[in-house]
């Protein structure tokens, strides 16, 4: 089948919107939460209703608003009603509407994933609710990413700016997720099972959406309800590895988690509730719903969903280049579908540029494509990487995406990718080309999921 560079741009923007909305959290929470007479199923947990007094919720994240959303309409007006349900959560500026019975606040300003005083003077309130429940009481813990910037809760002895600093400093030095849940839990009130202990509930259930790859509950929002597997121990492994220990503005945080892990060399996770965590979306979810609207569009895809944490961005987009050119002229699949969630590595703040992993991954995939066929490059190729969050680093865009196309206008506008990459300028390469993926806030967050289409080379006659 042939396909002209407008089919290809308007497909490989199609797969990728269908694997984010596979994964829209209220449908994710609806689909999820059930009321049959007097039962209410929540997960594979069911309760009686007749023996729960109130229903509270709970929680944070980037898709927080949408599980409130579908969560208030699972549960319908007569248990809304009846259970007094109400709640709290926390979530991003541009993510905050009314609800009936739940209340969204801003945790963070929109874009900035990182914490505020107002995430701390939430995150007590929320502590102090899970502090006033009873055993009769059913809470529903409602978790999502971004749950770690959006909940901060910091431990005597350690200030909210320390906090912020020292994850600025681990993010800016390509740090994984892993590695920055290991530090922020042993900093925190409310991570690492903090929430759980807190509550006095009968039964704690939480519904998450995961934007960890392997669903790890433990790192998920930093855990907030799972035991923590993790010692300040770990922390400070973490941290010496960065070289933190040999930094002064941070010998604070190493003294606090150095006494910590004198204090307490073994985790205490002891709770009076019944906790159940369930896991109701992930990036496997969005990958293939992406590959079953490729399949309606005619391709033949491949899909693989990493497991574990991915390397360096633009190795990953370089890696999916490769790949791209390789599949025009090969049989087999004509369609590529990965996700993921790669790191960058920022360049000095004082020639930073603006961007976000997945704009960099796409710069980075067109500069292979160049290298490996400077004539014709992407002719026929259409590649497009974007965070299902709607949020690509400090930016208003998901993503970009970049075609033949997109290399013909950058020469004519000269602009010069490789520098543009080096000072993690891509968002600023991309805009004037109008390559940026923007959504708005999308109310989920399953990491990233990248989509490459192409127009098969035709063997030339000989």
């Amino acid at each position: 089948m042939k396909r002209s560079p407008k089919q290809l741009a308007e497909d490989v923007q199609a797969i990728w919107k269908a694997g984010v909305d596979a994964v829209k959290s209220d449908q994710l929470v609806f689909d999820a939460v059930e009321v049959v007479d007097d039962t209410l199923f929540v997960g594979d947990s069911q309760f009686d209703l007749s023996a729960i007094g109130r229903i509270f919720v709970v929680g944070g994240g980037k898709a927080g608003a949408g599980m409130a959303m579908g969560l208030q309409k699972a549960l319908g007006e007569r248990v809304l009603d009846e259970k007094q349900v109400r709640g709290l959560l926390s979530v991003p500026a541009d993510c905050v509407e009314e609800l009936s019975h739940i209340q969204l606040k801003a945790g963070r300003p929109a874009g900035q994933n990182s914490p505020t005083i107002e995430g701390v003077e939430i995150t007590r309130q929320i502590l102090q609710m899970c502090a006033s429940m009873t055993v009769h009481d059913l809470c529903i813990c409602l978790i999502s990413g971004g749950g770690s910037a959006l909940l901060p809760s910091p431990i005597d002895g350690i200030s909210l700016a320390e906090k912020q600093e020292i994850t600025k400093f681990l993010s800016g030095n390509g740090a994984n997720i892993e590695q920055l849940n290991t530090v922020r839990k042993q900093l925190s009130r409310i991570k690492g099972n903090g929430l759980a202990m807190s509550c006095q509930a009968g039964s704690l259930v939480s519904l998450i959406i995961s934007d960890v790859l392997g669903d790890p509950l433990d790192v998920i929002a930093s855990g907030p309800t799972v035991p923590n597997s993790t010692t300040a121990t770990d922390a400070l492994a973490v941290l010496k590895s960065f070289g933190v220990n040999s930094i002064e503005k941070f010998k604070g945080v190493m003294r606090v988690l150095d006494e910590k892990a004198k204090r307490h060399p073994r985790n205490d996770s002891r709770t009076t509730c019944s906790v159940v965590n369930y896991v109701i979306g992930n990036n496997a979810v969005a990958v293939d719903a992406a590959g079953i609207e490729a399949e309606k569009r005619g391709y033949s895809h491949a899909m693989h969903c990493a497991t574990s944490m991915e390397g360096q961005a633009e190795q990953v987009g370089e890696h999916l280049a490769t790949m791209a050119l390789k599949m025009q002229s090969e049989a087999g699949p004509d369609c590529l579908i990965t996700g993921g969630e790669p790191v960058v590595k920022l360049a000095d703040e004082s020639v930073r540029g603006l961007g976000g992993r997945n704009q960099q991954l796409v710069l980075a995939a067109m500069i292979e494509a160049m290298r490996q066929r400077p004539e014709s490059s992407l002719d026929g190729v259409a590649i497009l990487s974007g965070g299902t969050d709607g949020e690509d680093g400090p930016t208003d865009a998901a993503g970009a995406w970049a075609d033949g196309e997109t290399i013909q206008a950058m020469r004519e506008k000269g602009l010069d990718a490789e520098a543009f990459l080096q000072r993690n300028d891509a968002y600023r390469f991309f805009e004037p080309l109008d390559r940026l993926v923007k959504t708005g806030p999308t109310h989920t967050n399953v990491c990233d999921v990248r989509v490459v289409v192409v127009d098969r080379i035709q063997p030339q006659p000989k």
